[in-house]
């Protein structure tokens, strides 16, 4: 294995960590949230306690940063022959392992103290979700289809906020955690798009290998079965007008997105695009769900 010169910069060290735990991006970071906000805005009826919507977002934050790094260590020798992650402070050494460590642990360690203002099931759910975030990383080098690892791990978003309203898990929540699986395939799938080649050289899995040539075909699929397990839910929560108008223009963004996937001279930086596009479209529907109770 090649070794690699730590990097020489004149970069501080703290916003080596920004970018470690990649909040100079920030929309990654959100994409996580939205799951979650949308559970624990449907399940108290749009009027959620502040204090638990603050604990929810800085748990994403914390989790989230938890995964950056765990991410980051587990591919350290793998970044660096990506384009996309050459200059990730891991894989560049402009920061060391040791240091990487402490980050995520200090990231652990608040995540673990926010849990702790939830009740006893979210607790615990919280607890079951650590392994699989961890793991999260390892499993493109074992398992063909490793996005699918990830979807469940953001689908414990919606398990968690869900029961630290209730108390309780039941069908509606069910219907919104597979929608979250749904989604985070179909926009992690138009993500892996863009490092097709890498991973093909390197020897690693991804949902976009996978599927091959009907990628596009599957992200559709997977962005259907979304609408229809949000349309489910709405139907269950007997959601009004506002939802269901936010539902169709999010149906109509991802109808769009599947058009231009199916360009095979699709520039690159598109996919990238498509995936922060759905950012938006998770807010617009987080938007609908409250109009959808409220109004």
């Amino acid at each position: 294995m090649n070794t690699i010169a730590p990097q020489q910069s004149s970069e501080p060290t703290w916003l080596k960590i920004i970018r470690l735990l990649r909040w100079d991006k920030p929309e990654g970071r959100l994409i996580l949230m939205i799951p979650a906000l949308w559970a624990v805005f449907l399940a108290a009826r749009a009027t959620p306690p502040l204090l638990l919507v603050g604990v929810i977002v800085l748990g994403t934050f914390a989790t989230s940063a938890a995964g950056c790094v765990a991410n980051d260590l587990w591919d350290r020798d793998i970044d660096p022959q990506v384009e996309r992650t050459r200059n990730r402070p891991l894989a560049s050494r402009a920061l060391s392992i040791r240091v990487g460590i402490v980050v995520g642990l200090i990231a652990l360690v608040c995540a673990f103290i926010l849990s702790l203002y939830l009740n006893q099931l979210s607790f615990w759910l919280c607890v079951a979700a650590v392994p699989v975030i961890l793991l999260y990383p390892g499993a493109k080098r074992v398992f063909p289809v490793p996005q699918l690892v990830l979807s469940i791990a953001w689908g414990f978003g919606v398990l968690i906020s869900w029961s630290a309203v209730t108390g309780s898990l039941d069908k509606a929540t069910w219907l919104l955690w597979g929608a979250t699986l749904c989604w985070t395939l179909g926009f992690d799938t138009v993500y892996a798009m863009s490092d097709r080649e890498d991973d093909k050289r390197i020897g690693v899995n991804s949902s976009a290998l996978f599927f091959g040539k009907y990628a596009p075909e599957a992200i559709a699929v997977f962005f259907a079965g979304t609408v229809f397990l949000l349309g489910w839910l709405g139907v269950v929560m007997h959601l009004r007008l506002g939802f269901w108008i936010t539902l169709v223009l999010a149906a109509s963004g991802w109808i769009w997105q599947y058009t231009r996937l199916r360009d095979p001279q699709l520039p690159n930086p598109a996919y990238g695009e498509m995936f922060r596009q759905n950012v938006w479209l998770g807010f617009l529907l987080l938007g609908g769900m409250i109009a959808g109770i409220l109004i």
